[in-house]
């Protein structure tokens, strides 16, 4: 088991000194990750009901809090660490140009030595989305485009990509990167799309290697994946080959990650 610490762009920790504080002080006592939260705005008085409380309100009361763009928070904590991981948990994937995320995510993860861990959601703020010029009705299959989107654009030789929200041809996007990716458990299709493949849940995410994303990595024996992926997750899989419930080697970049 691995432990992390959650909302960790929120509170005293929005500001440079208590962020950097918090985030060596949990690498040096052994945390495996540290987790971001994601509005970009908080339209005040919302009506939307936030689904996570009785109240139908989000912690702590008010709505003029601080939060920092998370990506941006974890390229600054990920400056001062070595090897904590940085994830989103999550998010909101449809408020988002993917080419952008998918260039953000690639370089975070570049530069931090492959520490990124990507959570997604398709948001539950109606008046976020209004203000922000996104449908609210379609942000499901918006998310979906967008996550095969981001696949191509991080693991096809020439992306090249043409669908109802998304299109774009012979796009490079480098650096490419094989990232962990997960979604939330309740988004229905998108977790399936997400994942793929049977396994465990862990916590509200379930996450899955976009390996499999890449056709030429499958039934590849280890030795051959380890020539062929980023050397920042050659341990990662390695690991899958020790995982308790015995993935073959055509399953290894299908299954979900186990650490």
């Amino acid at each position: 088991m691995k432990f992390g610490l959650w909302f960790c762009n929120t509170g005293r920790y929005v500001d440079p000194t208590p962020a950097v504080s918090l985030a060596q002080a949990a690498e040096a006592a052994g945390f495996e990750s540290l987790w971001t939260v994601e509005h970009t705005i908080v339209p005040a008085g919302y009506s939307s009901a936030y689904p996570y409380a009785a109240s139908g309100k989000m912690p702590g009361g008010r709505e003029d809090f601080p939060l920092p763009d998370p990506l941006i928070w974890m390229a600054f904590v990920a400056a001062s660490t070595t090897t904590i991981k940085l994830g989103t948990g999550i998010l909101i994937l449809p408020q988002h140009n993917p080419l952008l995320v998918a260039k953000q995510i690639a370089t975070l993860d570049h530069l931090s030595r492959g520490r990124v861990l990507l959570g997604i959601g398709i948001g539950w703020l109606r008046e976020e989305f209004a203000a922000l010029g996104v449908p609210f009705e379609a942000r499901g299959a918006r998310t979906d485009e967008y996550v095969t989107a981001m696949r191509e654009l991080w693991f096809a030789e020439k992306p090249t990509f043409n669908g109802r929200f998304v299109s774009f041809k012979d796009a490079y996007c480098r650096p490419q990167v094989g990232c962990i990716f997960g979604c939330c458990k309740n988004v229905g299709p998108l977790k399936q799309r997400v994942s793929g493949a049977s396994g465990p849940w862990r916590g509200d995410i379930r996450w899955a290697s976009l390996g499999h994303a890449r056709p030429r990595l499958r039934g590849k024996s280890l030795r051959e994946l380890l020539a062929i992926v980023p050397a920042q997750r050659q341990p990662q899989i390695a690991r899958l080959f020790e995982a308790p419930h015995s993935m073959t080697q055509g399953d290894a970049c299908m299954d979900p990650l186990h650490e």
